[in-house]
């Protein structure tokens, strides 16, 4: 509150809050009296010590006052507050007392100590007073570097220090066993961590005396740790087993010796009483049969209590009240005397005894802690004993077996808890009081604690957590069970439990972190003789203890007196223990070891404080005013007799009431403390009011929980599993609000401990919490209701109802009488959202305390009204709930049950008969239901169910006389319904508008909070995303969709699954698949699917996709209506299966028909040639990896009809065949050496052949014309060029839109080109990472068309060659994917058993038909680009009269017409073709050239051993043209004799490139730039000019051959022949060219001499 701004009205107020007022502890009458000298500083906090005090002020000032010893003296009193002045500018943000020094906190969390320092208190070491406030070092030793601790709080005894960290962990320091360090070396001046409560999430400590106390935060379950199998200090096993005769013992109650100190005054004679556990090892147990008369009493572990300690035998319910102290203490001097002892018990019944024992009790307990005893009665017959004891014995255990065997997630106590009076239990037995229902409010709770805690009475140091956590994996124990509990009640017991949900809530989501846990678990340690540590027991504790009663009870605030403790709980109330000397407890029941109930008379406690020996209450009075009350020591200070007497119960400081609004109450050691603000405009009241509506609203959500969920859910037959599981999910809803309003409460009692800023208040910040937990619970309470399972409720838990009918007609606020039960669960769980109401009307009576125009106010208001339009919104989906419950009363029954839904509400209905059928039968009956998820269309017997998500409707135009008609449309149905009049269709279009509206938005659970709830509504989307299952369209039957649709049909993007499996997964349009999609076919015999991903049209496979069948080939390629059609590649099975093969080529309808090329792997053979029906049949070549080359007809698969056969020799047959590799018929054989043998051949190639014919040698015939025929040329029996991969190019002509090549729209063409180019890229946008930068570059350019206007001129020729090489650098351009595919195809047919050197020519004439078929293509895109062999003529500009290279004139390139740039598809297309096609073409040129260039390279090596004089001179080079010097890495050297690899190296290096070019014009430049570089370096020799002649050109350019060294001349020099452009033959480069060849064949003949 300190610098923020204020509103002028809260300023005033600021001064009047904070006042602090004393008194003298010990009266009750005495007024309170302002402190004096503060002069309107607002005190935020107080701490008091045995004789002084501390205050903080808002600005973060310390004061103190009383006896201040080690500043002034020892008997001086300052009345008036001293400020610390050590302190100033510190900003303190809380301080603390102990009974003689004090601590202060600043706000970076730094510690000062000051005061009494005889036991190292403040921290200091040898110095036993700290007169000023001192720095206190806390650092983390386990870090490092060493990082000091912030410190959020402190906590003060007698002789000790505590410092909670920011890290919520404990540091100690000070002197006892009260700080919980692990050692015995006092005093501890350094801070040290509190280590056994290291990990854990620390709340708050508090310190007594010689006692220190922590909340800590339960751990949530999944943290549980493996529970040990023994203790971890005395090594002991944990759990023992005892066997006896006829049952087993089991008992987990290990007590661990180690850590308790004995003091020196204890008594040597030690109680021994009897106790719940059950010895280790030493077990005894009465003999149990039906009919004996003796109740077991177990033989119980022996445990020292104090002499003076009552002693107690408890029952098998564990009830501590029940003490046996009628006949005075009995102490026993042996363990024999106690077996005496207990058998003696056994003997006379133990009833009397208990029952005398209750009576003789020194006060009856009040109701709220009456235990509902199940002890057994003394009328009652053995068998009842032993029943009830049973019961009992049962529902104490049997209910935690069955949980550790079924869900091994509840501890007992939970699982007690949870079922309030189990309904196990066969009533009351005889003899005990049967307690009325507010009883039963806590004592079955109260109960449970003692339970739990009696196995806990060890002063154990095993780590807590690992004893028991928050009930997770509990190790089995049956405390002393006796193993024949009947199986069919343990199995009742366990069904319930199967049944129950967790009703604490298990979750630690947002709201925990949020706001104050509540799942809390008291720790204590120190010195125990007065019992303040609360473990049952008076020993002292060296460590932490958790005092397990205490667990499950949401306390939120721990007070430590000198010799007691207080614990408050979120239902404001105080369990308190310890020291009740004086009565400051609250309550007289003994033993005071263990928790128990305070009985305050005020309506809720939210504040205790505990003094020296007595305690302050402060409690909500009637009109929310807090009222003080006071238990402890009484002084009557009349005739100064000093009297001391006690009070009997807390009473109520009338005088404190008149101050002011007590925010909060301190007590010390003789003086009392309050906080009180002036309630100025009503804030402070608000607030009050607020938190105490709050706290009363969780108290009272608690006893519904407790009284009315717990025994309902714990009911039998409660009807289908559906009701229980809306049941119980309404129960852990309301358990969750339940648990976040005590929260809450929490909070708020915190918040009025504080600075009361408004707009920190937790329901302004965190508004979302709770309006999200009131919606949740509000839909899940609906939900119960539409199913009426409020009704169905009503039978089962009729006696539990009719029993508490008070209780609950109070818990529901509903006084009328004969009302019906089912109203009342009604009212009582509807109840609480009337508290969104409170929380808005408090909220605008603090808003009013504010400037309307402060941000305060606008928050304050804006809260104000989104509770309360969610109370708005809530009221009217529970009427809808209620109208949806009428209806289903009503609607017949048997339809019921299929369309009742948790969820479904109606919104209207026309039994009115206002809406109809359009051409309806006269007798039908047609009724129509509108639900919030579906139209229903009930006709007698039948209903047809239309979810809205799929619905549209639309009103039909009134001129068709279609009056008053709606039109709906579903996916697979449409009809008219007609209403009776426009106002009602405007009411149901209305309504199935914004019923389809809210389903597609799914928007009916939210509110726009504060929007008032009045959204616009609009006309649901005619384009939607939803889910149908299709029920009779005959493709789809039985399909779900999940996807787009358009009206009514699936459109867009969508997955449809069919029951059998299929899957498709793509784009639809109109309802069939339509695009690219996916689709699976599971293959039920291979148990493997088959799979396909391509193009989709009306519904079927249409366009490119691959499909990988589940026996393992895959095909890719073309479709047509599901079947494969057009160009495709198939390959069928893996390398390593069966038959690998491949097939590449044409299809139609399903069957391999026109050209294709067969890769049969497994043989070894590759047929090219023509197919129909799935078989070769035509022209074919099939060539073999042993070399045999056949070209020829086929017939069905085999070799038939006039066919050539070379075998790698070059032996040839030509002739007939009659089936594979079989000769059949005339022909003609010719051997390598030119002998051939004509005549008739029969037999298979490779085996023996028959021949009948004549035999000829070619030398002997001198007579040319006579000699046989020589081979006739390869390929005229093969398939012609231009027949080959005409698919290829239709499926390119099909996608430019052309029927036939060059018939067509050329524009429409360029539009196609721009379709394909946008759809493929918004697909890959899907997945970015197909596409890298350059290829969306290349996307990008290929956007626009090159244009022509005017004469084509060279430039535009080079923008269409730039264009093509773009289109073909991405195959989503028809022109890319055109030249891909030919690549493919290409590589496909000559790789592998393809790269046959006979298939040279084959290869070059492919090329050639692909350039001519391309070029077409891109005429008809081009029309301007003129035919193959025009020119197109060079412009003026263009430099003329380059220096011809042979001849002196200057080259007007007079040779040809008209000079300009021939076009023709070579030069055009090659640059884009070749180099994707090279590696397969030159492989074929390096094979079949193979022979001539091994004699070439051989050559080669030869020559170039030479030096370059001596080569030069070999090869004839005129001596002038001998370089003189040559430069050598960049410096000028004499060519001498030995000088190799020298001359001419310019030249050489530059012929070396012409392996690193593709195409014959780019080799041909690399020539030309050869010979000018040879001019040059003679030119630089001569110096002069001069012309070549080819005499003197050759050898020089024979040398520059030799010395380039290029392994595959050959095949390149035939590379350029084959492929180069026609009309440069003759040409310059031409010339140059045939030089080159001429060069190669010299150097083969050369004759090395």
């Amino acid at each position: 509150m300190d610098s923020q701004e204020r509103s002028s009205e809260e300023a005033e107020g600021a001064k009047e809050r904070g006042l602090v007022y004393v008194w003298r502890a010990g009266s009750c009458s005495v007024t309170p009296e302002r402190l004096p000298g503060l002069s309107g500083k607002t005190v935020l906090q107080a701490a008091l010590g045995s004789h002084h005090g501390l205050l903080l002020t808002e600005g973060g000032e310390v004061y103190s006052f009383g006896k201040l010893p080690w500043r002034s003296g020892p008997e001086e009193c300052v009345n008036s507050p001293l400020l610390e002045n050590t302190l100033l500018g510190h900003r303190i943000i809380t301080v603390a007392a102990g009974s003689f020094h004090n601590g202060a906190v600043t706000e970076s969390g730094v510690v000062y100590m000051w005061g009494d320092n005889s036991a190292g208190q403040c921290a200091v070491a040898h110095q036993p007073c700290v007169p000023e406030p001192q720095l206190v070092t806390i650092c983390d030793s386990e870090t490092s570097p060493l990082l000091a601790v912030r410190i959020l709080q402190l906590a003060c005894g007698e002789e000790h220090t505590l410092a909670l960290s920011l890290s919520r962990e404990i540091w100690a320091w000070g002197s006892g066993c009260q700080l919980g360090l692990i050692t015995t070396t006092f005093p501890v001046t350094k801070p040290q961590k509190v280590e056994h409560l290291a990990g854990r999430v620390v709340l708050q400590i508090a310190c007594g005396a010689y006692h220190s106390l922590a909340l800590v935060q339960c751990l949530p379950v999944q943290e549980m740790k493996p529970i040990p199998e023994r203790c971890n200090h005395c090594s002991q096993p944990l759990i023992t087993m005892t066997d006896k005769e006829d049952h087993v013992i089991i008992s987990d109650s290990h007590c661990c010796p180690l850590g308790v100190v004995l003091s020196d005054n204890q008594p040597e004679n030690h109680v021994f009483c009897p106790s719940s556990d059950t010895s280790e090892g030493k077990s005894v147990t009465a003999g149990q049969s039906e009919d004996c008369q003796k109740p077991p009493v177990e033989q119980q572990r022996l445990v020292g209590l104090e002499a003076d300690g009552p002693s107690g035998l408890s029952s098998s319910d564990g009830q501590e009240d029940s003490g046996i102290s009628s006949s005075g203490n009995i102490l026993f001097s042996d363990k024999k005397e106690v077996k005496e002892y207990l058998i003696g018990l056994s003997e006379n019944p133990l009833n009397e005894s208990l029952n005398k024992n209750i009576c003789t009790e020194p006060e009856q307990p009040c109701q709220e802690e009456q235990l509902s005893a199940c002890i057994p009665g003394p009328g009652g017959s053995s068998t009842s004993t032993l029943n009830s004891l049973v019961a009992s014995c049962a529902s104490a255990v049997g209910v935690r077996v069955a949980a550790t065997y079924e869900a091994g997630a509840l501890s007992l106590k939970k699982v007690m808890n949870f079922y309030g009076a189990p309904a196990s239990e066969p009533g009351p037995p005889a003899g005990s009081r049967s307690p009325g229902p507010e009883a039963l409010k806590d004592s079955r709770e109260e109960q449970v604690r003692l339970e739990s805690m009696q196995g806990k009475k060890s002063s154990s140091l095993v780590d807590i957590r690992e004893e028991e956590s928050e009930g997770g994996s509990r190790r089995l124990s049956l405390p002393g069970l006796l193993s024949q509990v009947s199986p069919r009640l343990l199995r009742k017991v366990g069904r319930a439990k199967m049944r129950t949900v967790a009703l604490t809530p298990t979750y630690s989501g947002e709201a925990d972190a949020l706001l104050p846990s509540l799942r809390t678990e008291v720790w204590s340690w120190g010195k125990g003789k007065e019992g303040q540590l609360g473990h049952g027991d008076v020993l002292p504790r060296l460590q932490p203890l958790c005092v397990k009663s205490l667990d499950g009870k949401e306390v939120i605030h721990l007070s430590a007196g000198s010799h007691h403790s207080l614990a408050l709980t979120a239902k404001s109330q105080v369990y308190s223990w310890g020291s009740n000397i004086s009565g400051q407890l609250g309550h007289l029941n003994s033993p005071t070891t263990v928790p128990r109930l305070a009985k305050v008379c005020g309506d809720g406690i939210w504040t205790t404080a505990a003094g020296l020996d007595y305690s302050l209450f402060l409690a909500d009075e009637k009109d929310f005013q807090p009222g003080l009350y006071y238990c402890g020591q009484e002084s009557s200070t009349e005739n100064n007799l000093n009297e001391n007497s006690c009070t009997k119960s807390p009473v109520l400081l009338v005088a404190c009431s008149k101050i002011g609004h007590i925010s909060n109450v301190i007590a010390g050691g003789d003086n009392c403390l309050a906080l009180v603000d002036k309630n100025v405009m009503g804030y402070i009241a608000s607030l009050h009011e607020l938190a105490a509506t709050e706290r009363r609203f969780y108290f009272k959500l608690s006893e519904i929980k407790s009284q009315v969920l717990r025994p309902l859910l714990g009911l039998d037959n409660l009807g289908n599993a559906n009701t229980i599981q809306l049941l119980q999910e309404m129960a852990s809803r309301f358990s969750k609000l339940c648990y976040l309003i005590g929260q809450h409460g929490a909070s708020l009692t915190s918040f009025l401990h504080g600075v009361k800023e408004a707009r920190s208040l937790a329901i302004l910040k965190h508004s979302s919490l709770f309006l999200d937990s009131y919606t949740e619970y509000c839909t899940s309470v609906t939900n119960f209701l539409v199913m009426g399972g409020f009704m169905l409720l009503a039978k089962p838990a009729i006696d539990f109802l009719s029993k508490n009918q008070e209780l609950l007609q109070k818990l529901s606020d509903k006084n009328e009488e004969n009302l019906q039960l089912v109203e009342v669960l009604n009212a009582l769980f509807f109840m609480p959202f009337g508290r969104l109401h409170d929380y808005a009307r408090t909220l605008l009576k603090l808003a009013t305390c504010f400037e309307v125009a402060s941000p305060e106010y606008q928050k304050l208001q804006d809260s104000s009204s989104c509770y309360e339009s969610l109370a708005v919104h809530l009221s009217r989906k529970m009427k809808e709930a209620e109208y949806t419950l009428g209806f289903w009363k009503t609607f017949p029954g048997k339809m019921t049950d299929s369309l009742r839904k948790p969820e479904r509400r109606l919104i209207c209905e026309s039994s009115n008969r206002g809406l109809s059928l359009q051409h309806a039968g006269r007798f039908s009956v047609n009724w129509f239901i509108l639900f919030n998820d579906a139209l229903v269309h009930a006709q007698f017997s039948t209903h047809h169910i239309f979810p809205l998500s799929t619905l549209w409707v639309e009103a039909l135009s009134e001129e068709a006389g279609n009056v008053n008609g709606l039109k709906i449309t579903t996916p697979e149905e449409q009809f008219v319904l007609v209403s009776s009049t426009p106002q009602e269709k405007t009411k149901w279009l209305r309504a199935i508008s914004q019923a389809v509206d809210q389903a597609l938005r799914g928007t009916s659970d939210m509110i726009l909070y504060g929007a008032g709830g009045n959204v616009p509504r609009q006309e649901p989307p005619i384009y939607r995303s939803a889910k149908y299952t299709f029920y009779k369209d005959p493709r789809f039957k039985d399909a779900v969709y999940d996807g787009r649709w358009l009206s009514g049909k699936p459109h867009g993007r969508g997955i449809l699954k069919w029951a059998d499996g299929r899957m498709y997964s793509g784009t639809f349009r109109a309802g069939l698949e339509d695009g690219y999609g996916e689709y699976r076919v599971p293959n039920k015999a291979l148990n493997k699917e088959d799979h396909y991903v391509g193009y989709w049209k009306e519904g079927k496979m249409c366009g490119h996709g691959v499909y990988s069948y589940a026996t393992g080939e895959v095909y890719e390629g073309c479709f047509q209506d599901n079947m494969r059609h057009g160009h495709g590649l198939l390959r069928s099975g893996k390398l390593t299966s069966s038959s690998p093969s491949m097939f590449i080529g044409q299809w139609i309808m399903d069957k391999k028909c026109g050209y294709g090329v067969f890769d049969d792997i497994t043989r070894g053979e590759k047929y090219m040639g023509m197919w129909q029906d799935d078989l070769c049949q035509g022209n074919g070549v099939v060539v073999t990896q042993f070399g045999l080359y056949y070209e020829g007809a086929f017939s069905t698969n085999k070799m038939m009809g006039t066919g050539i056969l070379l075998s790698e020799d070059d032996t040839v047959y030509e002739g007939e065949f009659s089936d594979n590799w079989t000769l059949s018929g005339k022909g003609t054989l010719t051997l390598p050496n030119g002998d051939c043998i004509e005549g008739l051949f029969s037999g298979e190639w490779g085996s023996g052949i028959k021949i009948t014919g004549t035999y000829f040698k070619p030398s002997l015939y001198e007579n040319e014309k006579d000699k046989p025929k020589a081979l006739r040329k390869l390929g005229i029996l093969a398939v012609a060029p231009d027949e080959k991969w005409k698919a290829v190019f239709e499926e390119c002509w099909n996608q430019l839109g052309c029927e036939s090549p060059g018939q067509g729209d050329r524009w429409k063409a360029w539009d196609n080109i721009a379709v394909a180019l946008t759809t493929n890229r918004r697909q890959h946008k899907d997945s970015p990472e197909l596409l890298s930068r350059s290829h969306t570059q290349t996307l990008e350019s290929l956007e626009f068309i090159p244009q022509h206007i005017g004469a084509f001129t060279l430039e535009k020729y080079e923008n269409i060659k730039k264009y093509l090489i773009k289109a073909c650098d991405t195959p989503l351009h028809p022109l890319g994917k055109l030249v891909e595919t030919l690549v493919a195809v290409y590589r496909m047919t000559y790789v592998g058993v393809g790269a046959n050197r006979r298939l040279l020519q084959e290869a070059v004439r492919e090329i050639k038909s692909y350039l001519k078929r391309i070029f077409q293509l891109v005429r008809f895109l081009f029309p301007d680009l003129p035919e193959e062999g025009s020119t197109i003529p060079f412009l003026a500009t263009e430099p003329k009269g380059r220096r011809s290279f042979c001849s002196g004139k200057s080259d007007s390139r007079s040779e040809s017409p008209e000079p300009g740039y021939v076009v023709t598809s070579f030069g055009l297309l090659l640059p884009v073709l070749l180099p994707r096609l090279y590696p397969p073409l030159f492989m074929l040129y390096a094979l079949d050239n193979e022979r001539e260039e091994d004699v070439y390279w051989e050559c080669v090596l030869r020559l170039n051993k030479q030096t370059d004089m001596a080569l030069l001179s070999f090869l004839g080079v005129q001596a002038k043209f001998w370089p003189g010097t040559v430069s050598i890495l960049g410096e000028s050297r004499k060519v001498s004799s030995n000088t190799k690899d020298a001359c001419f190296a310019s030249a050489v290096e530059c012929l070396q490139q012409i392996s690193t070019t593709f195409t014959p014009a780019d080799k041909l430049k690399v020539i030309q730039q050869t010979f000018e570089e040879i001019s040059q370096s003679v030119l630089e020799t001569l110096q002069e000019d001069f012309l070549w002649s080819m005499d003197d050109l050759f050898p020089v350019f024979l040398y520059v051959v030799l010395r380039a060294r290029i392994r595959n001349l050959g095949s390149e020099v035939h590379l350029i022949e084959d492929l180069m452009d026609p009309y440069l033959q003759h040409g310059e480069q031409g010339i140059m060219f045939t030089t080159l060849k001429a060069c190669y064949y010299q150097i083969q003949h050369e004759k090395l001499t």
